[in-house]
């Protein structure tokens, strides 16, 4: 136990305010956002890269060879998550995320220059366990300096910036990937031509590249977090970084409250990891409920993210009014982030995946009662969908990690919202092969019928809102 780092992080936790430069939110928002641009950029752009590297793919039957490379993303994830992100736990938050997305910027790059379905899908595969690693680190990182009232709204403030790069996939892959037709059934001034043809989804790979790169850079602005230096017993350096946010704090609101009462804080000679999550009682139990909750929300969210033009389009809709309804349906995306900034903080976390399931629900029976060749109803139910799909995502994201304690903050993380991306590879397989039997009706009450049992376990979770991260998890 250390009295000398239980006192600076008490000083850390009276700060009731962001307290490093709004710049260094941009910096991580930036990194995010290329982040999200990588994950959405398959959605529309499939359908040219299926029909120009997989031999007998149509845009008819692209949907069944969509799967096999989201999944293995996902399992890149996995591995990325679980393998890389531990890495942060020993050698810090900053250095481990600048390596994060040099991976996820090299994948892209590969992406843009794959020749044939093999290599597109090792190219996804790599870039997913970029992607992987740098989500859980990046949050973990955000719980770690946000305010002790803040750490949902914060985490909620750059997941806006990932919906920005969402957008912006989505929108250009439209452009770039589709044929021009009449709105509202396509964008006129799209560029691809009639059967697909055009480089447009590997223009789309390569900027990319290019935002991991300017990503790359700015990320060696960051400071360390001064939690996982007063793990490692570096107390100088906690000292500095927290006097500095004392005195950004006070020269914005004026005197600061009370320093709290110093929580134990165990400092790490050892490297704990995993063992200390699966050791432990409290920390196993944890981790089971928050693994199948994350299983069955990406179930969700993977089957809209990466596979919803395609279902779309294999419920009957032309592939370009598929692919506005979701550029249009992406929209959502940002308001229910905005939502998990503007009110995240006033419930605990659990209470709202309820709120998510039912909004899912109430999206997909739009699109479902309003028919096959209802554009503006479609689009509605789309918004409403990815409001609901999203609205949860920051929130959660704060949530597992405040679930941890600072030694293994990023490795519990990766365990369960990482491991927990299988469920999205197996529910997009799961939705390509039985969507004709089971119909739009079927399909979105499926979609939304794996949040409405997530939200069930939720209720089983720890409440953490307001609270200390020591005090949370000791």
């Amino acid at each position: 136990m250390s009295l000398e780092g239980a006192h600076i992080i008490a000083r850390q936790d009276r700060i009731p305010a962001w307290s490093f430069p709004y710049l260094f939110i941009a910096i991580i928002g930036i990194g995010f956002l290329f982040t999200f641009y990588d994950i959405f950029d398959i959605n529309v752009s499939f359908i040219q890269t299926c029909t120009q590297i997989v031999p007998g793919c149509t845009p008819v039957n692209a949907a069944s060879y969509l799967g096999l490379p989201v999944l293995l993303n996902l399992v890149g994830y996995v591995i990325g998550a679980l393998f890389i992100s531990p890495f942060a736990d020993r050698f810090g938050r900053r250095d481990i995320l600048v390596v994060t997305l040099v991976i996820t910027g090299l994948g892209s790059l590969y992406n843009a220059l794959a020749g044939d379905y093999t290599n597109f899908i090792l190219a996804r595969t790599i870039t997913g366990i970029g992607i992987g690693a740098d989500l859980a680190i990046v949050n973990t990182y955000i719980s770690e300096v946000a305010p002790v009232g803040g750490r949902g709204k914060y985490n909620a403030l750059i997941f806006i910036m990932s919906g920005i790069g969402a957008l912006i996939a989505v929108w250009l892959g439209l452009t770039l990937t589709t044929p021009a037709a009449p709105f509202p059934f396509g964008l006129p001034f799209a560029v691809a031509g009639p059967h697909f043809e055009g480089a447009g989804w590997r223009i789309m790979y390569g900027i990319g590249a290019l935002l991991a790169v300017v990503g790359v850079l700015l990320r060696f602005e960051l400071p360390e977090s001064p939690r996982w230096l007063v793990t490692e017993g570096r107390f100088a350096d906690a000292n500095r970084i927290v006097s500095k946010m004392e005195a950004s704090a006070t020269s914005r609101g004026g005197a600061l409250p009370p320093v709290p009462t110093d929580l134990p804080l165990p400092t790490t000679p050892e490297r704990v990891g995993y063992m200390e999550i699966l050791r432990n009682p409290l920390y196993l139990r944890r981790s089971i409920l928050l693994f199948f909750i994350w299983l069955l929300c990406h179930a969700t969210l993977y089957s809209n993210a990466a596979g919803f033009t395609v279902i779309l389009a294999a419920l009957g809709y032309a592939p370009p009014v598929a692919g506005l309804i979701v550029a249009i349906g992406v929209f959502g995306f940002l308001i229910g982030a905005y939502i998990a900034y503007a009110f995240g903080e006033k419930m605990e976390r659990k209470y709202w995946l309820p709120v998510a399931a039912v909004l899912t629900l109430i999206g997909g029976l739009i699109i479902v009662l309003g028919g096959r060749n209802n554009l503006p109803v479609a689009a509605l139910g789309a918004i409403i969908i990815f409001i609901g799909t999203d609205i949860f995502v920051p929130i959660a994201y704060a949530w597992s990690t405040e679930n941890y304690p600072t030694r293994a903050r990023a490795a519990g993380f990766a365990l369960v919202e990482g491991g927990g991306h299988i469920g999205g590879g197996l529910a997009v397989i799961l939705i390509g092969s039985i969507i004709s039997s089971i119909g739009p009706l079927g399909s979105f009450l499926l979609l939304g019928g794996y949040l409405v049992v997530a939200s069930v376990l939720a209720m089983f979770g720890t409440s953490t809102r307001n609270k200390r991260l020591d005090e949370v998890a000791p």
